[in-house]
């Protein structure tokens, strides 16, 4: 089913220890970065992934075109504990000349905190003098990321506190939403709303994505009436409001009235706001929930023309709903969509899927179904899929 992801960003102590062990090397071409991209979004062994990102052409660097390709690596080998290669990869990069660049070393001191090891990248960021880094908000910021990437959001008041005095360092409007999601996240939204004033007196924007932060977990809290309070307050003030804030609303109506859920999306347009994918996947869910499912399709028919393209959560509720309704057909060929537009779906429910193919004796494309799978699924998936061709006598 449908769901909304809302964005941002752990702690000990001192300098730096270079791993050591070396990434590994490797003899293929270099490749461009979009190209890069691709192959690491669905290479999950992470040396083929230290190998995809080392052979990235040189011409491509920090911090906005490869910032992704370095995440998504630290990423797979994080997920194999593989703590010593990401410590030796990120290391690497300090020798290059464009670390006297802030940005690029933000992006250090954040992938550190994406693999959870923010000893590393508050070591990076206590080392950037030696480096001969400036310190500004930037590097600050990718701190606090850092430390909410770590999921240590207790740890990020303090840091709020301590660098700005030490650092001589003025925070903005991004650092006091870094700090707004710390406080939702670990105490309250109640704490972060007082944040709120701190800002206005300082005369530090609030942000729609701030906004959307404190508005989220309050809804997630289950505090209804509050958020609705925030929300009135909150454009009673002048707050601009976007599409992210609209999709939480549209979200927490789901169960409600389905024309509330249209009137939400009629009013996202009314405020000059284009509803997106995420917007209609509640739409369609909500169809879907309540046995409509010719309805929900409309809704997916009629994404192209308002210039959206269907993602990964539109395909998986639609063939979900398709399979409960014993509908395998219609759900095989949203399969072949999502395989064209290179969309990636969970186990579950392609597993209904191609149980359901097995069921209605259309075996050929069940076998066409799980092979495909097979090759773009993760080592732990691939072996779920090789134990449910075995039980459905799909296995050569």
């Amino acid at each position: 089913t449908s769901s909304i992801s809302l964005r941002h960003l752990r702690r000990l102590t001192t300098t730096t220890t270079v791993a050591t062990t070396t990434p590994p090397t490797t003899t293929t071409p270099s490749i461009s970065i979009s190209s890069a991209k691709s192959k690491l979004r669905t290479e999950h062994d992470p040396d083929k992934a230290l190998q995809i990102y080392s052979s990235v052409s040189k011409h491509y660097s920090f911090p906005a075109s490869s910032r992704y390709a370095q995440d998504i690596t630290v990423k797979r080998l994080a997920k194999s504990r593989r703590f010593a290669d990401i410590e030796s990869l990120i290391e690497s990069h300090k020798t290059d000349p464009k670390i006297t660049e802030e940005p690029y070393l933000s992006s250090l001191i954040r992938s550190y905190g994406r693999a959870g090891m923010f000893d590393h990248a508050l070591s990076t960021f206590h080392q950037m003098e030696q480096l001969g880094t400036p310190r500004t908000v930037i590097s600050f910021n990718a701190l606090l990321s850092a430390c909410v990437l770590s999921k240590l959001f207790d740890k990020v008041p303090d840091l709020f506190k301590e660098i700005p005095e030490k650092n001589n360092v003025m925070p903005d409007k991004v650092s006091y939403g870094i700090l707004v999601k710390s406080y939702c996240e670990s105490v309250s939204p109640d704490k972060a709303i007082e944040i709120l004033k701190d800002m206005e007196d300082g005369n530090v924007e609030v942000t729609a994505v701030t906004f959307t932060t404190i508005y989220y977990s309050l809804y997630k809290k289950g505090k209804i009436e509050d958020a609705e309070r925030f929300w009135s307050e909150m454009v009673r003030k002048g707050c601009q409001l976007d599409v992210a804030a609209y999709n939480v609303r549209i979200m927490n109506a789901q169960d409600g009235e389905l024309d509330r859920i249209r009137e939400l999306i009629d009013e996202m347009g009314a405020s000059g706001l284009k509803p997106d994918t995420i917007s209609y996947n509640f739409l369609m869910a909500s169809y879907c929930r309540r046995g409509m499912l010719e309805e929900a399709m409309k809704v997916y028919k009629g994404l192209e023309d308002n210039g959206l393209k269907p993602n990964a959560c539109t395909f998986r509720t639609l063939i979900y709903y398709l399979c409960r309704n014993e509908e395998f057909d219609k759900g095989y060929k949203l399969y072949k969509e999502s395989v064209r537009m290179h969309k990636i779906l969970n186990f579950d429910t392609m597993k209904r899927l191609v149980e359901g193919l097995v069921k209605t004796k259309k075996i050929k494309l069940a076998k066409e179904l799980s092979r495909t799978m097979k090759k773009k699924s993760s080592p732990g998936v691939l072996n779920l899929w090789k134990k449910l061709e075995v039980e459905l006598g799909l296995s050569s």
